[in-house]
């Protein structure tokens, strides 16, 4: 008896994923990391398959894992389909390196949403030799992830550079004017398909 709500549960995820399936919708809610990346590519790769329809990715993350991120970011660009993007809640770190997969005009939030860029951070321990070994691949991350903001915002390299070194964080309105939103939206009917 006590498995029956389980059960109803299962069933209701199930019939929830199938209704986001069929409305060719994506929803990533949460850290970024190797499994939620899985889940996101195959469900592109399927909705590819099936057919060349638009995609809406909706996003609320505080970040996580940068190749993870890089894994959806490559993915988006990569399938025939077109895919907006809708950011709530908060866009941050490697969320916002993946809000930043499809050209602006593509690129929407609703009004409470805050963004945040920043530099990537190391984690590793272990012989000074290794330490050396990541401390250059971070700076090399670095430095892709600035090209990454800069041409996808416009803003000049050096500016997106200083504005990283430190936790930035920006309002939606902020974000609309850096280049990092095309369009704040408060309502579905807004979105252009």
């Amino acid at each position: 008896m006590s498995e029956i709500p389980g059960m109803l549960d299962q069933v209701a995820r199930v019939s929830v994923a199938q209704k986001l399936f069929d409305a060719r919708s994506i929803v990533i809610c949460g850290e970024i990391d190797a499994d939620l990346a899985r889940v996101v590519v195959e469900q592109l790769l399927a909705m590819a398959a099936v057919s060349n329809d638009d995609v809406t990715l909706y996003l609320h993350s505080p970040g996580g894992h940068v190749e993870a991120a890089d894994t959806i970011f490559d993915l988006l660009g990569f399938i025939r389909p077109r895919v907006t993007i809708v950011g709530t809640g908060w866009v941050a770190s490697a969320g916002a390196h993946i809000y930043l997969a499809v050209p602006r005009e593509q690129r929407y939030c609703l009004p409470n949403t805050r963004f945040l860029l920043h530099q990537p951070a190391g984690g590793a321990g272990g012989r000074a030799t290794d330490l050396e070994i990541e401390a250059e691949e971070i700076l090399k991350m670095r430095a892709r992830l600035n090209r990454i903001i800069a041409d996808q915002t416009g803003q000049p390299l050096k500016k997106v550079e200083k504005d990283t070194e430190r936790n930035f964080w920006m309002t939606a309105e902020a974000a609309k004017e850096y280049g990092l939103v095309g369009k704040i939206i408060a309502s579905v009917d807004e979105l252009k398909r």
